[in-house]
């Protein structure tokens, strides 16, 4: 047997070093390499799980296109790559390169997978998205205080007496971060939970708080208040590296307790308790979760949490992603930084609406599933079937089945590449393990390929994509070479300073003039929103990635948890089918009744489709957060009402 080192490219913190064992050229069994410091060697679920993945028979192997009678016949990559530069070329003619729509994402994050083949939308002018759909939120509310939004570097946390998880399930999200918490309770260390959800996180620290969705702001006022009423403050710190400490104070003293309280759910007592382990059992950190700022408040949030770290003197003692602190030059990669027009963007929250206009005549995409992703489903999926879509995908999907040309794209197993991680320093080369099955081929090549019939003699297009990671690269390694990187060795990223800040004080700005200069409030608010029905909660599911690995491990679970009480109310039982609904329209899920939600709220696996098929998406209303423009998934308010079994309908519309 042979093996052959790869690294998993999922849209996921931890990405982990891969050893494929190979007999005969097929592989045969994947382990965890342990030469990565951060994931040491085991892999979750989904890393098992990727050589089933890659022979699943939901496989795109040969170019489609979209016959008159709905069907999909199979075509050639000549006929395929004809169709496409022609309808390219023509639309870019009649209607300009607005009309022409370019999305992808993060389905593969190897460098020369997400990267490097936008170059050709960039020199065409296209419209992009804003890959708001994300963290997007939380960077920009982080950079209101902080510049550049990089925090601790993971490899600390075996080393943190007191560790804050806040709206983070790293348990099923983050695995080996977890694990390296772990490290550090086994030693002694404290780690806490903040979350609405008794999550599998919150099973396994030495604290849950229960803060009511959206209750965040006002908790992290509360801990601030504590932290100043009872002198805990680093104040030498505060006069060197903070501004506008005034201001933050002046606006804590306006939180009551009884404010604080009503707001966020939790007692004084307990914040109490919980500032008094965090700040006298040092180091401490606290974890943001990308989910948690998915909601009306989000972004509010992550700019409140963010505060407490330096009111106790502690240097970006926050973790919410690393990739900014990297050098890596991420514009050269993609094309942005080598061309002089700046592309039409459209928000991924408000994709539906902007497909509807008739603005977007061709649509291509890459890395996304948008028609189960994105919010407001119903009319992401109208507004695909109206324009010319081409996807390059690896698996049928339900965006695939809205297209009119689908290219089967390989896999990772199937091909090189150097996937960043957006949380730890380590690089590596993913070798290819296998020869592209079918016709599958890789983004690069199609790129390449279209770049020549679309007549563009930008060089950049052609460059030698090795070469570009190479130049990207320079002054970004703190250890090793890319000489190391194409021999298979590990290189370590530079990271940026954690005492620079890249405001205009040039210090965390407690009070920000970025913000006040953009007509945005200063300081962290907690607006008030008052609205009838269930929050609907939903989160990832520790087999999945997004939609990925459902032809391994099943459709994701069409359920819904329920309290107790409200079940109980709503004469609703374990298994019953119940209806989720919203002015986007209505769900089918089972119940499960489960104390581990709180009274008025309900939550689901993340991107499901219900009984029906219908996406859950279809409830997540097209509204952008103030900051950022991120989604608000997590402040989604329902209905909910056991379902009418079809054969009492039948019969009321009898008798009727």
């Amino acid at each position: 047997m042979t093996e052959i080192e790869t690294v998993c490219p999922r849209d996921c913190y931890d990405r982990c070093f891969i050893s494929v064992s190979t007999k005969e050229g097929k592989p045969v069994r994947a382990f965890g390499d342990k030469h990565n410091p951060v994931t040491q060697g085991f892999l979750c679920r989904r890393g098992y799980a990727d050589i089933e993945r890659t022979f699943s028979e939901d496989r795109i192997l040969y170019p489609h296109i979209l016959s008159e009678d709905g069907s999909f016949q199979r075509t050639t990559w000549d006929d395929a790559l004809s169709i496409i530069s022609h309808k390219i070329q023509e639309t870019l003619e009649l209607h300009g390169p607005e009309s022409l729509l370019y999305i992808q994402s993060s389905g593969n994050e190897g460098v020369l997978t997400e990267y490097v083949p936008q170059r050709l939308f960039y020199a065409l002018g296209c419209t992009h998205t804003d890959e708001s759909i994300c963290s997007k939120s939380g960077h920009d509310a982080l950079s209101l205080h902080y510049g550049q939004t990089y925090g601790c570097d993971p490899e600390v946390l075996p080393t943190m007496a007191t560790t804050v998880y806040w709206g983070f399930n790293a348990a099923v999200s983050s695995p080996h971060l977890f694990r390296l918490s772990l490290m550090s309770q086994k030693h002694g260390g404290t780690m806490v939970t903040i979350d609405p959800r008794w999550s599998k996180t919150a099973r396994a620290s030495d604290g849950w708080i229960q803060v009511k969705p959206g209750g965040d702001v006002a908790l992290a006022y509360g801990m601030m208040k504590c932290i100043i009423e009872e002198d805990f403050t680093d104040h030498a710190f505060i006069q060197e590296f903070t501004h506008g400490f005034e201001h933050l104070e002046k606006e804590v003293s306006r939180w009551s307790i009884r404010a604080i309280e009503e707001n966020s759910g939790v007692s004084w007592g307990t914040i109490h308790k919980i500032i008094d382990d965090y700040a006298h059992h040092t180091p401490s950190v606290i974890l943001i979760g990308i989910g948690m700022q998915k909601n009306i408040h989000g972004a509010e949030s992550v700019r409140a949490i963010s505060l407490i770290p330096p009111l106790l003197g502690i240097h970006r003692g926050f973790f919410y992603t690393n990739y900014q602190g990297w050098k890596i030059d991420v514009p050269y990669l993609t094309g942005q930084g080598l061309t002089e027009s700046s592309p039409h963007i459209i928000s991924q929250v408000t994709l539906g609406s902007h497909l509807e206009s008739g603005i977007v005549k061709v649509v291509y995409i890459q890395n996304m599933n948008p028609a189960e992703t994105l919010p407001d489903s119903a009319r992401v999926r109208k507004g695909l079937k109206r324009a010319f879509v081409i996807i390059h995908d690896t698996h049928w999907t339900e965006t695939t089945r809205l297209a009119d040309v689908v290219l089967p794209a390989s896999t990772y197993y199937e091909k090189d590449d150097v996937p960043l991680s957006y949380s730890h320093r380590y690089m590596r080369k993913a070798n290819r393990i296998i020869e592209p099955l079918g016709e599958s081929r890789s983004e690069l090549w199609v790129m390449s390929q279209l770049s020549s019939l679309l007549h563009r003699e930008e060089d950049y297009l052609f460059e030698d994509p090795w070469k570009a990671v190479n130049q990207s690269l320079a002054g970004a390694l703190e250890d090793g070479t890319f000489s190391d990187l194409m021999q298979g060795l590990p290189v370590t990223l530079k990271m940026s300073p954690l005492d620079e800040y890249q405001t205009p004080t040039g210090k965390i700005e407690l009070y920000s003039t970025t913000a006040e200069k953009k007509g945005a409030h200063p300081l962290p608010v907690n607006p008030s929103i008052h609205a009838e029905g269930y929050i609907f909660l939903n989160s990832a599911a520790s087999q999945y990635t997004h939609t990925q690995f459902q032809d391994v491990h099943g459709k994701i679970p069409p359920i819904v948890y329920i309290n107790i009480e409200d079940a109980r109310k709503a004469n609703i039982h374990e298994g019953d089918v119940v209806e989720l609904s919203n002015e986007g329209g209505i769900v089918k899920l089972k119940a499960v009744i489960s104390s581990s939600v709180p009274p008025g709220v309900v939550w689901s696996p993340r991107q499901c489709g219900d009984l029906e098929g219908t996406p859950q998406n279809t409830l997540i209303l097209p509204t952008c957060q103030a900051i950022g423009g991120g989604p608000i998934f997590n402040s989604t308010r329902v209905f909910i009402r056991k379902a009418v079994p079809e054969t009492m309908k039948r019969k009321n519309l009898t008798q009727s």
